[in-house]
């Protein structure tokens, strides 16, 4: 029998000792775990892998979980598998020591969450390696993103949304992250694609695997021009848990993270709570108060004060742009010529008749101005199309004399 504490670094993978190592702790242990996270620090990949495999550490659970998993074989080994199947799937293992690792995932390390009952909340270490389908350098890829995540039951809304939010940002050159699945993952994807732009799909399972299956044909296609990302080792299945575990990368890898749509016990939710706990920009889209794929939304906008609320690509901007660079521009209606009047024009606008003419004595006198005055905003008003002259005084120009418009749409009434 091969001795687990053996390496085997020296095999036709051409992989170095330590990458193996990185291999090997992903296959022995779960991502996300702490312990085995410091134990790398401390001892380094290969010190640490051999500390857990001689049982020498003093976590009893995470001793048990690595005797446990060495009843399915010898981790070297299985790195050495795992390095010559990523080379075959083309795709290529990307760890810290490398130049494209991407930093901002390192913020993990100073996650805490207020309630981590449940070993998903608790055990989100940093990844000790990604493997990576594409030809973009992953920091490149990742230095300009915004992870737009929600619902697997997206309703068309939420579809439509997200797919003119991702267009939106890859237009301007940013770059959408999301996690490939069905329903608002999927629409943001496209959306970037749609642009022309770059997206980047978070798998929790292996780079050569697809799921869900009918995402197919929409991986090969972010293969080709953008980046499949995984902490599994290729050929790992999809399990649930593994969801959660990878929503922690979304939202540590991005600059911001965008909740376009989510139910009330969605997994998208836990994305953006990781992005508020590491304090990165955090926005949620606000759906129909009657959806019931818009409850999780609105509750994290009601329990978190810090999240924001986005209407728009522009809102988006702002929250994660160049200070002063990406402001939002204020939201107005239709510029109207009304809105170029002074006080004393306005006063004679509003004395005009609804109907028939009134002479520019009355017109004064109704406004509480000067003749003189009176007849020089009438000329005004005249050449901006507002009042037009009779021979029995002035009256109202057609357009005038209908009601303006409110925020809502709503008639505003004339006092």
């Amino acid at each position: 029998m091969t001795d687990p504490l053996r390496s085997t670094s020296g095999t036709s993978s051409g992989m170095d000792e330590m990458r193996l190592a990185r291999i090997a702790l992903t296959w022995l242990v779960e991502p996300g775990t702490r312990s085995v996270f410091r134990l790398v620090e401390r001892f380094g990949p290969v010190g640490a892998l051999r500390r857990l495999l001689a049982g020498e550490v003093a976590d009893q659970k995470l001793r048990a979980r690595v005797e446990s998993r060495l009843v399915a074989g010898d981790p070297w080994e299985a790195a050495n598998i795992a390095a010559e199947q990523t080379e075959r799937v083309g795709a290529r293992l990307v760890t810290p020591e490398d130049e494209e690792w991407p930093t901002r995932v390192q913020e993990l390390n100073r996650l805490t969450l207020a309630s981590a009952d449940r070993r998903v909340d608790q055990e989100t270490a940093p990844p000790l390696c990604l493997w990576v389908r594409g030809a973009w350098p992953l920091d490149e890829a990742l230095h300009r993103s915004v992870a737009v995540v929600g619902s697997r039951a997206a309703t068309p809304y939420g579809l439509h949304v997200a797919t003119e939010i991702a267009f939106g940002l890859a237009d301007r050159n940013w770059t959408v992250v999301s996690g490939g699945a069905f329903g608002i993952d999927a629409a943001a994807h496209r959306g970037a694609l749609n642009a022309g732009g770059l997206t980047v799909a978070v798998l929790a399972c292996g780079v050569d695997r697809p799921y869900p299956m009918g995402n197919t044909a929409l991986f090969d296609r972010i293969a080709d021009v953008g980046l499949l990302v995984s902490e599994w080792l290729p050929g790992a299945a999809p399990l649930r848990p593994r969801f959660l575990t990878r929503n922690r990368v979304i939202a540590a890898a991005t600059i911001g993270t965008v909740l376009v749509e989510a139910a009330a016990r969605s997994g998208a939710t836990q994305t953006l709570r990781r992005a508020l706990a590491l304090r990165h920009p955090s926005m949620v889209l606000p759906g129909p108060v009657t959806s019931a794929m818009s409850v999780g939304a609105h509750e994290l906008l009601r329990e978190h004060p810090e999240a924001r609320l986005v209407t728009g690509v522009p809102h988006i901007l702002e929250e994660v742009g160049r200070i002063g660079a990406d402001l939002a521009p204020p939201v107005r209606g239709p510029e109207q010529p009304r809105d170029m009047l002074d006080d004393e024009s306005a006063l004679i606008l509003e004395s005009v008749p609804r109907r028939g003419a009134f002479g520019p004595d009355a017109l004064a006198a109704q406004a509480g101005l000067e003749l003189r005055t009176a007849l020089r905003k009438l000329s005004m008003l005249e050449q901006l199309g507002l009042v037009i002259r009779r021979d029995d005084g002035y009256v109202l120009a057609p357009a005038a004399a209908r009601p303006s418009s409110g925020p809502a749409g709503q008639p505003v009434q004339n006092r």
